[in-house]
């Protein structure tokens, strides 16, 4: 009997691309049976953020990293050729035409795969950003918990 592999991604990026790989790299490995972590943290938890508006408390500071960050995962830039705002346009008109699956769809994919989310606590903390303002059914926890992830891990990435 062979042992569970395992996959764990560091999702340090905020660009609509780069996250797109991440997801296209986790879906790929829990197809092949892979147990399967993304560690959200600093710009990559824009990926979980919720596309509507959650009013919370935040102080001054928070309140405007919230009105900088992008709501959602189909809201997030590209690494290159973003040309304010029509570089994703265009990539995702031409992902269409290729029946490639958006990034919100990717995410969905691999919740259903039972991929594990994790969003960084330290930097919610570090954003001002609450559970409320993310995807339902995703976990929280901290670098350590990553480490213990990934320590024995056969995959380990950081996008």
């Amino acid at each position: 009997m062979s042992e569970t592999k395992t996959t764990n991604i560091i999702l340090f990026s905020g660009d609509y691309d780069k996250a797109m790989a991440a997801y296209i790299i986790a879906n790929g490995a829990a197809a092949y049976d892979h147990e399967v972590t993304i560690f959200h943290t600093f710009w990559g938890l824009n990926a979980l953020r919720k596309e509507e508006l959650v009013p919370v408390k935040k102080g001054f500071m928070e309140k405007m990293f919230g009105k900088m960050m992008p709501r959602g995962a189909d809201k997030m830039g590209l690494s290159n050729m973003n040309f304010m705002g029509m570089g994703p346009k265009m990539i995702k008109g031409v992902m269409k035409k290729h029946n490639a699956m958006p990034l919100p769809d990717l995410i969905d994919m691999a919740r259903e795969q039972d991929v594990k989310l994790v969003a960084c606590t330290m930097t919610m903390d570090l954003l001002g950003l609450h559970k409320d303002e993310l995807l339902e059914e995703i976990e929280y926890a901290g670098v350590a918990a990553y480490l213990a992830d990934a320590e024995d891990g056969n995959v380990n990435l950081f996008i």
